[in-house]
């Protein structure tokens, strides 16, 4: 549906559902699956957003991601030959988005492997003290779990110099911790198994191994060119735009009382070294409660409409108004800032749901829109597809955070595909 400043405030929930823009046909590469992540972005939304630009003789060399996350449209833009440019505030997100993009000779991997096996196996090192002195670490792991994994990580940064060598190796690592752990399986929130079995470390990183090996053998049969690309961990909120280099942005932002990703992440930020505690890290995130910022908000400028939205949940909550306030003006500078980023004649791409908190309807997409309208963003088509992802949970509980409850409501089923040209003379 065309959407302007005419027909802006349209209901999005009665927008029919695209079948173009639902789920893939072909089988997800493997490298998207060498790390678990929450709410992957779907990979063949990038083929689907290449195949809208040429319909539309967008010409597209440069891609972009400013919520890159774990690597998704980093890596579909190596496969679709463009360049690519992405940022993401998540220290693990942007290693493993690195690993996903980088090019590896498999030789060189089985050499690396090995030598770390002789040195697991034959050089004993002690614990180091970040990891003996943080109750996280002491709280989530049984003792000979501890002293393993500190065992192997220590191979790896002794055998391996610092580099996309490391980096490979340092994911593998990274993405057996909760495993090796006492996280409750594939829960999206952290909370202990009782009854979970002890697994052994080096097994667990044999196997992931071996998985990502697969993916290195796959990709190389796949892809023979390897596009410049950039990836950064910083807020991107805080970085300095000064130039379009973007023929081509698609992302899809957080939402209103979505993950707290720091907390999700917090063993593998603790373990790699990014912080201490990962706490520290949950300020800046867009959509976060514990946002530090919250208590000094310039709400000058914003759209009376996430006003209106505000002023709905202060009736109905203490805590997180402030936090979807924030929100708010958090998306408004993002577009904002997204503009800037995108070359004149470029394409936009937001892909985004709705949300529910205490009871209240959140509309973030409607929002967004509305935002990229004042911005100056123009031919905005916006579609509506059902949400593809086996991971994403669709049940939320009474704070309207996700929830795998089947007896909590149901009520993220649907989200919405944004796109919009910045005009040749923006």
């Amino acid at each position: 549906m065309r959407i302007t400043q005419a027909n802006w405030d349209t209901n999005f929930k009665s927008i029919r559902e695209s079948s173009t823009w639902n789920n893939q046909v072909d089988q997800e590469l493997k490298m998207h699956k060498i790390h678990m992540y929450p709410a992957k972005f779907p990979s063949f939304l990038i083929g689907k957003s290449l195949e809208y630009a040429r319909k539309n003789s967008i010409t597209v060399n440069s891609i972009g991601d400013i919520f890159c996350g774990c690597g998704t449209t980093a890596l579909e833009a190596k496969v679709n030959d463009k360049e690519f440019w992405g940022c993401d505030i998540n220290p693990v997100a942007t290693l493993i988005a690195k690993v996903k993009r980088e090019t590896y000779s498999k030789n060189i991997l089985n050499k690396y492997y090995e030598n770390i096996v002789t040195v697991y196996t034959n050089n004993y090192s002690e614990i180091p003290d970040y990891i003996v002195q943080n109750d996280r670490i002491l709280y989530w792991f049984w003792p000979k779990q501890i002293e393993d994994l500190s065992q192997l990580l220590n191979a790896i940064k002794l055998i391996i110099p610092k580099g996309k060598y490391q980096d490979f190796f340092l994911v593998a690592f990274s993405n057996i911790l909760k495993r090796s752990s006492k996280w409750l399986t594939k829960s999206i929130k952290p909370q202990i198994d009782p009854a979970k079995p002890i697994y052994p470390v080096f097994e667990s990183f044999k196997s992931q191994y071996i998985t990502m090996l697969r993916a290195v053998e796959e990709i190389n049969t796949k892809v023979s060119n390897s596009p410049n690309a950039q990836i950064i961990n910083r807020n991107f909120l805080r970085l300095n735009v000064n130039e379009s280099i973007l023929d081509m942005l698609i992302t899809s932002p957080p939402y209103v009382t979505s993950y707290e990703y720091a907390d999700l992440h917090q063993l593998s930020t603790m373990w790699l070294g990014y912080t201490n505690d990962f706490r520290e890290l949950r300020n800046g995130t867009i959509g976060s409660i514990y946002n530090q910022s919250l208590n000094n908000l310039d709400i000058e400028g914003l759209d009376e409409f996430a006003i209106d939205t505000y002023r709905n949940l202060s009736n109905a909550d203490a805590k997180s108004p402030r936090a979807a306030l924030k929100y708010f003006i958090d998306m408004r500078d993002t577009i904002n800032k997204s503009y800037s980023l995108i070359n004149p004649g470029g394409m936009a791409v937001f892909v985004i749901g709705n949300t529910t908190y205490k009871d209240i309807y959140i509309d973030n997409a409607k929002y967004l829109t509305k935002c990229m309208l004042n911005r100056g963003f123009g031919e905005i088509e916006v579609m509506k597809r059902k949400i593809s992802s086996k991971i994403l949970s669709p049940y939320r509980d009474k704070r309207g955070k996700f929830s795998n409850n089947k007896n909590h409501k149901k009520i993220y089923s649907y989200e919405f595909v944004i796109i919009a040209r910045k005009p040749s003379n923006g």
